[in-house]
């Protein structure tokens, strides 16, 4: 993807200006997809190098911002309704993202507090056998030294829980939140070609080029 430039035709959303717009630059629409993804057009993911492109540059960007996406396209208009599908299968794609993220989430606490249940129980019985082997070898140096041991492991167990409680949920709910301000965002078509030729053609969606033939 390089360095977008100015075209005069454009199609799809308007830009409000107070949008934040993302703006990528690609000789066919088609090159936005997973060119190995066998799904129905509505259904297919972004290419990876494309949605790691639009995620990182809208990470760095306020995130209270309003995005846009303006794709910078190296050919001449096709179907009327192109950047309708465009917008609608990149909104479907950020929509299905923010499901898998929040599905995620979900998991991730229900293992937290299926860790946190066994990390308790492990710590009270570490407390138990600490507390009855220092009983069972008297008050030396040894059983003291022994109980803190046993002690140490049971706070150990503690260590994945709190990881999960206190820092591994929050960047997940950050990308759904993020993927969620993606779903919505206005797309815009620039178009940079001024080939009289059906380029379009090569290009997608397939399934409008045959019906509006």
């Amino acid at each position: 993807m390089n360095a977008p430039h100015s075209g005069s035709a454009s199609a799809g959303d308007p830009i409000p200006p107070q949008c934040s717009v993302i703006e990528v630059r690609v000789p066919e629409l088609k090159r936005l997809f997973n060119a190995i993804d066998p799904s129905p057009f509505h259904e297919k993911d972004l290419d990876p190098n494309a949605e790691d492109f639009i995620v990182s540059w809208a990470k760095e960007l306020p995130r209270t911002a309003p995005l846009a996406l303006l794709v910078h396209l190296d050919r001449a208009a096709g179907p009327p309704d192109e950047a309708a599908v465009l917008r609608d299968a990149i909104h479907a794609f950020f929509r299905r993202r923010a499901v898998e993220f929040r599905r995620r989430l979900r998991l991730l606490f229900r293992t937290g507090r299926t860790s946190l249940l066994i990390g308790l129980a492990f710590l009270a019985s570490s407390i138990a056998v600490g507390d009855l082997l220092a009983t069972w070898m008297g008050g030396s140096a040894l059983a003291a030294v022994v109980r803190e041991g046993v002690l140490i492991g049971g706070w150990v167990a503690m260590w994945r829980p709190l990881e999960i409680f206190l820092y591994d949920w929050w960047p997940i709910r950050a990308e759904a939140r993020l993927a969620d301000r993606l779903a919505v965002m206005p797309v815009q078509i620039r178009y940079l070609g001024d080939d009289t030729a059906a380029s379009w053609r090569h290009d997608w969606p397939v399934e409008t080029a045959k019906k509006s033939s």
